[in-house]
C-alpha cells in the first residue's frame, strides 16, 4: 500500500457536485493498494496514520498523534499512486490491485482507524472525486507498506 498524507487545516471530496466527506484540521489521506497486499499492509497503515508524530505540541514541535491532536481522517482511495510512469508518456497500472480487493483492503484501513476511535471521513471508491485541502505546513508524506517488507520490519 502507498499512501499520501498531507496535515490539513481542512478537506473535502465532492462526487458530481455534492460534498461527500470532509474534515476539519487533520489528516488527508490517499490510499493506493498494490497486488500483493494483505492484512499485514492494513495493520501497518492503521497504526502509522494513527501514531504518527506530526502535529504541533505546546512548543510547536511535531510531536503530537491525530488522536492526540483531535483531528480528524479523511481517506480517499487513490489507484494511481501505483502508477508506473519510469517508461512511455502513458503510466501503467499493472501494480494496482484489482477493485474489489482494493476496495476490500480500503475499507478495513477506514475501519481500522474508526475502531481507534478516530473520527474518519471517506471518499466513494472508485468514483471520480474532486478533492479539496488546505495543506498545513505544508506538510506532506508518503508511506509505503512494502518498505516495511523490503526491510525485513514486517
Amino acid at each position: 500500500m502507498k499512501a499520501v498524507i498531507q496535515r490539513v487545516s481542512r478537506a473535502s471530496v465532492l462526487v458530481a457536485g455534492e460534498t461527500i466527506g470532509e474534515i476539519g484540521a487533520g489528516l488527508l489521506v490517499l490510499l493506493g493498494v498494490a497486488k500483493g497486499d494483505g492484512e499485514a499492509d492494513v495493520r501497518y497503515m492503521v497504526e502509522k496514520l494513527s501514531t504518527l508524530r506530526i502535529f504541533g505540541d505546546e512548543a510547536g514541535k511535531m510531536n503530537r498523534s491525530i488522536g492526540e491532536a483531535g483531528g480528524a481522517l479523511l481517506v480517499v482511495s487513490q489507484f494511481t499512486l501505483l502508477g508506473d510512469t519510469a517508461k512511455g508518456r502513458r503510466p501503467g497500472f499493472d501494480q494496482a490491485a484489482p477493485p474489489e480487493l482494493a476496495r476490500a483492503l480500503y475499507e478495513q484501513v477506514v475501519n481500522g482507524l474508526k475502531i481507534l476511535g478516530l473520527r474518519v471521513a471517506t471518499g466513494r471508491f472508485g468514483a471520480h472525486m474532486e478533492v479539496e485541502l488546505v495543506n498545513d505546513g505544508p506538510v506532506t508524506l508518503i508511506l509505503d507498506s512494502g518498505q516495511r517488507r523490503a526491510s525485513g520490519t514486517d
